[in-house]
């Protein structure tokens, strides 16, 4: 198996697992990740963390199989690469990328999808496809736009530089940069905190934020869609089991309903 899955309390840890291709995807991986995500999804984890084993967190496509000139890049893109990052975006729990070392084209796309991530500070993270005469994929233009504005996407794109993760996240394409023997730790940590919390109430956010990122949602729109969420939330055993701790100066406990 190049994609592993351990699921312990409400956390899934997923890892990319081909060390010695630098968790390069192929056909294969891409199908493992799409079976993994199935799992966690039928498990209803309440938060999801992946990772790179090894030197770095993804590569990128693993390039040995490929056939320049003969493939059919978008058919290719469309079926096997592209669905696990949807996956990745629409997944119904919170979700963060622990990433370290290389993190390129599909990798960047993995990691970008999540909704936090943390990345060590020498963490390499960009777009390497000028070097091979094609075109930023995985999801990386909307990323790159959306965080760090169309002038600097051009530039990585143009110039294909690689940011450090300290850069990344002095740019705001990623969350948060540390030493790298400290963003596993740190991402566990976050996520289990996050994994017990009011993850219903989460999700409501989750879903409101990709619909202001796909449909350009304004004011007036997400005041709309806040309140009928806040309605959903009002609902839960959550935002009941939150509002009588509060009134009783106590820690609330969540189970995610």
């Amino acid at each position: 198996m190049s994609v592993d899955l351990t699921i312990t309390g409400a956390l899934a840890e997923i890892v990319l697992n081909r060390p010695d291709k630098l968790n390069a995807v192929n056909e294969a991986m891409a199908a493992e990740l799409d079976a993994v995500f199935d799992r966690a999804e039928r498990a209803q984890v309440r938060a999801m963390l992946i990772r790179g084993a090894g030197a770095g967190f993804c590569a990128g496509r693993d390039l040995a199989d490929a056939d320049p000139g003969n493939e059919d890049a978008e058919e290719i893109l469309e079926r096997i690469f592209n669905p696990p990052i949807k996956r990745l975006a629409i997944f119904p729990a919170p979700t963060f990328a622990a990433v370290h070392g290389a993190c390129l084209g599909v990798g960047l796309g993995l990691a970008l999808a999540c909704d936090v991530v943390y990345i060590a500070d020498d963490a390499k993270i960009g777009s390497p496809f000028a070097r091979i005469g094609a075109v930023l994929d995985s999801g990386g233009h909307s990323f790159f736009v959306n965080r760090i504005g169309s002038h600097r996407a051009l530039e990585l794109i143009y110039t294909g530089r690689l940011l450090s993760g300290a850069e990344a996240a002095a740019w705001g394409l990623v969350n948060q940069s540390m030493p790298s023997d400290k963003v596993l730790e740190y991402s566990r940590t976050v996520a289990t905190r996050v994994a017990a919390g009011p993850t219903a109430a989460f999700l409501e956010s989750k879903r409101l934020v990709r619909r202001i990122d796909e449909e350009g949602l304004g004011l007036l729109a997400v005041l709309k869609c806040e309140a009928r969420a806040q309605g959903a939330a009002g609902r839960t055993s959550d935002y009941k089991e939150g509002i009588r701790a509060f009134q009783q100066k106590r820690a609330p406990k969540f189970n995610g309903k």
